[in-house]
């Protein structure tokens, strides 16, 4: 069985720990940190790793190598300053590639 987790700073991902999430905050200014953190979860059997937008957008290359790959699925999510639209911007790439068409936007 695969695992989920949450990367974020810890306002944000401490509250996803009450649905049975595994919590990992990570280093705003640290983005080496972050990258060997997403790389350990990843051999570590996470099936779902669900990242801050403000995170992603430092470790963007890692990112996009596990995007390439079915496990772990990588989604972002904002944090609780908001959003910088990265994860809606990935999500309407995807579908519009799956349809063929942008249907999210009207």
């Amino acid at each position: 069985m695969y695992k989920v987790g949450v990367v974020g700073d810890r306002d944000t991902v401490m509250c996803f720990r009450a649905f049975g999430f595994e919590v990992h905050p990570a280093i705003a200014d640290d983005p080496e940190h972050n990258r060997r953190l997403i790389d350990k979860m990843a051999r570590e059997q996470f099936g779902a790793i669900f990242i801050t937008e403000q995170i992603a957008q430092t470790i963007g290359e890692t990112i996009d190598r596990y995007k390439r790959q079915m496990i772990p699925a990588i989604i972002l999510i904002p944090s609780s300053t908001g959003s910088l639209g990265i994860g809606l911007g990935r999500i309407r790439d995807n579908v519009e590639k799956a349809v063929g068409i942008n249907i999210l936007d009207n």
